[in-house]
């Protein structure tokens, strides 16, 4: 996977997940507020919507030099909690969850935790469907992704590598 190449100093991302059923075909996408417009999405035949959640913000993050601060932004209080928040009582108590089972996603997690240490990220919420252009725009490109279960990789809205 390559890095993007960003001038600027600190971006904006957002990001959203997308499941049909539960599990079910899922899609997953970041758009990065940069120099340009960049939407990158993925997908998954057969996931969760927490997992498609997960994936679009580690594999965008993953994307950007650790260099760059990032003012990350997702609908999903699974993910903002979960990094800010819920990580820290799961690793002290052995990934068990507050119902002593056994995180979901763990592989996610530790990807994530990862991640979280190596990049300035500042987490933010953000209410999904609302007035909010870059989360509908995420949300939009993850529910595409999922539907017709195909990547985009788009720059400046101009197709590219698809």
């Amino acid at each position: 996977m390559i890095k993007l190449n960003i001038s600027k100093e600190e971006i904006d991302i957002f990001t959203d997940g997308s499941c049909s059923g539960n599990p079910g075909p899922g899609g997953w996408s970041g758009v990065i507020i940069h120099d340009l417009i960049s939407i990158l999405t993925g997908y998954e035949t057969n996931t969760t919507n927490n997992r498609m959640e997960l994936m679009a913000t580690i594999n965008v993050i993953k994307l950007i030099n650790p260099r760059i601060n990032i003012n990350l932004y997702t609908d999903s209080n699974y993910v903002k909690n979960g990094i800010t928040v819920w990580i820290h009582n799961w690793i002290k108590n052995n990934w068990k969850n507050s119902q002593k089972k056994e995180v979901a996603n763990k592989d996610l997690w530790l990807q994530l935790y990862d991640l979280n240490n190596t990049y300035k990220i500042n987490w933010n919420w953000v209410k999904a469907h609302e007035n909010n252009t870059y989360n509908n725009l995420a949300d939009e490109y993850a529910v595409l992704s999922m539907k017709n279960q195909k990547n985009y990789n788009i720059e400046n809205y101009t197709t590219t590598n698809v």
